[in-house]
């Protein structure tokens, strides 16, 4: 059974950077792609980055330039390394594993880890 566990977030100041760390169990991680999403307070979840089983990368647009996704297949685990980060990036985070066009594919989602930009 699929289990997702986010962490690494806080608070930070705008300017500043974070990585975050997702592990998965209960599926062999190294034939997914997996995906970070965020939802801010009142907002829809949105896709911020994914990144292919042959590590192949895709970001949002506010996400290029500032974010980086990678995963390590033996600790089934994906990173997202943020800097540059300002207010409008507060949101949980969340990962899961998704399809070729990086839909997420269960309704099951982890807690998230918490990321507050702020003086």
């Amino acid at each position: 059974q699929l289990q997702l566990m986010e962490s690494g977030g806080g608070l930070v100041q705008p300017g500043g950077s974070l990585t975050l760390s997702c592990r998965s169990s209960g599926i062999i991680f190294s034939i997914y792609n997996m995906a970070w999403y965020r939802q801010a307070p009142g907002k829809k979840r949105e896709l911020v980055a994914g990144i292919t089983s042959g590590g192949s990368a895709i970001y949002a647009d506010f996400a290029k330039g500032r974010f980086t996704i990678s995963r390590d297949n033996v600790a089934s685990t994906v990173y997202l390394q943020m800097r540059g980060l300002n207010p409008e990036d507060t949101a949980v985070y969340y990962c899961n594993q998704v399809g070729p066009l990086m839909e997420p594919l269960t309704d099951y989602w982890g807690l998230g880890t918490l990321v507050t930009v702020s003086e």
